[in-house]
């Protein structure tokens, strides 16, 4: 049996948030998460950047790490990592048959299949005697099946926006009171970019846990030998990240990282900080690949304030190179529940090119309803088409020595992403 044949029977369940059914699973599996010392890590976007750096820079440390983060772009193994290594296949279904032998699939209360392997995680991390995990929130926070109370050493909430609005609320003070939802009490939290309207709720909720609360402001750019590198509060380091963004998430695992060394993890010293941060890595997000003897940039960019992010780095990168032209071949693909219009906005152009493609095995938005929304988004885009594969898509740009100096991007969807990652390794 493989892991998606296991799974299967709790994907029924779809996203029912709340924390009773996970609670139960792991009191059936006697409480693995009460072993586990953990940074809890919130948000909209941010979270993998923020993870990524702390697990790289605490194992550079000589600490035993375990990472849990969602989702996965090729394979289920990417979401727990111990030591920067991806957990074994053999010791992921073991863990999750442990899980399996007391989550009923087939009763009216059955657990979501997040929370099913949100539980084979908690088991694992603490067979494995992890001496710190840093969890990523799956959705939301207040109701997710990370949110455990103890041990949990700080939480950090990266960003906030209107993402996963049908189910967290209509408003970013709705979203804000679900991701304030992962606050502990009295332990340290660690707030990125919020919004003001939604600045109150977080406020509030830290005055009645007694959070010892701070607000982080990005980093600095600087450089060293021609690479970049930022300073925080006077603190350098490398950006192995690329992104103006990643400023902001070093920003909030520096932080958390001296929060730490003050608790007592005192092999943080600033030269293992230092080190850490140039060897993390974050793959799907602005990752270069070579496909057909083509640079072409990727990136999730699901949601506006990360197509924002994503419009930051490309405009300027065409805007200020000798290389690039100075406009963009799109190949997008996004899922129905997004703000397409808002995503639309930050990133084109005139002068771009479009090239929709579906999501495969995920609910896409409608491509040709797309296609009109993209041409009165913006009206001067040289070419939108339709294609029923990313890679019909690619194969359809011409080869020509100007559009090898054009910049493509293959964008919308993590899932997309991670479909093009999975065919590219299968083909090499």
């Amino acid at each position: 049996m493989d892991i998606n044949t296991l799974l299967e029977p709790y994907k029924t369940a779809g996203v029912n948030l709340g924390l009773e059914r996970i609670h139960g699973l792991l009191a059936k599996l006697g409480n693995p998460q009460a072993k586990v010392p953990y940074i809890h890590v919130g948000g909209t976007n941010g979270k993998g950047s923020v993870c990524a750096y702390l697990s790289s820079v605490l194992t550079e440390a000589g600490y035993k790490v375990g990472r849990y983060t969602s989702p996965h772009l090729i394979d289920w193994r990417e979401r727990v990592w111990l030591d920067n290594h991806f957990i074994d296949n053999r010791d992921l279904m073991a863990v999750l048959q442990q899980v399996k032998a007391i989550a009923k699939a087939d009763s009216a209360d059955r657990p979501t299949l997040f929370e099913v392997f949100t539980a084979a995680v908690w088991l694992y991390f603490a067979q494995a005697e992890v001496d710190i995990a840093v969890m990523e929130v799956g959705l939301g926070g207040r109701l997710d099946a990370t949110n455990v109370p103890e041990p949990c050493l700080l939480s950090i909430i990266t960003s906030l926006s209107r993402e996963h609005w049908q189910v967290l609320g209509p408003t970013v003070v709705h979203i804000a009171r679900e991701k304030a939802g992962i606050l502990k009490a009295a332990r340290p939290v660690f707030l990125g970019q919020i919004p003001a309207e939604a600045q109150p709720v977080f406020r509030e909720r830290i005055a009645e846990l007694h959070c010892p609360d701070h607000w982080i402001d990005p980093a600095m750019a600087s450089g060293k030998n021609g690479q970049p590198w930022a300073n925080w509060q006077g603190f350098e380091y490398p950006l192995a990240l690329l992104g103006d963004f990643q400023l902001q998430n070093s920003a909030l695992a520096i932080a958390a990282l001296q929060e730490l060394q003050q608790q007592g993890w005192d092999k943080l010293t600033p030269e293992i900080i230092q080190r850490g941060m140039a060897k993390a890595t974050w793959p799907g997000r602005l990752q270069w690949v070579d496909y057909n003897g083509q640079k072409i940039l990727l990136d999730g960019a699901h949601n506006p304030a990360a197509a924002q992010a994503l419009a930051n780095y490309t405009h300027h990168l065409v805007d200020h190179s000798d290389h690039y032209l100075p406009t963009i071949t799109w190949v997008m693909g996004m899922l129905s529940t997004k703000e397409h219009d808002q995503i639309f906005r930050h990133l084109l152009r005139p002068g771009d090119r479009l090239l929709l493609v579906p999501v495969p095995d995920h609910d896409s938005g409608d491509l040709p309803g797309l296609e009109r929304l993209a041409w009165q988004t913006m009206p001067e885009l040289s070419e939108v088409k339709v294609f029923d594969d990313c890679f019909t898509a690619l194969e359809n740009l011409e080869k020509t020595e100007e559009h090898s100096k054009k910049l493509t991007v293959l964008c919308g969807s993590l899932y997309l992403v991670g479909y093009f990652l999975k065919k590219l390794q299968s083909s090499q």
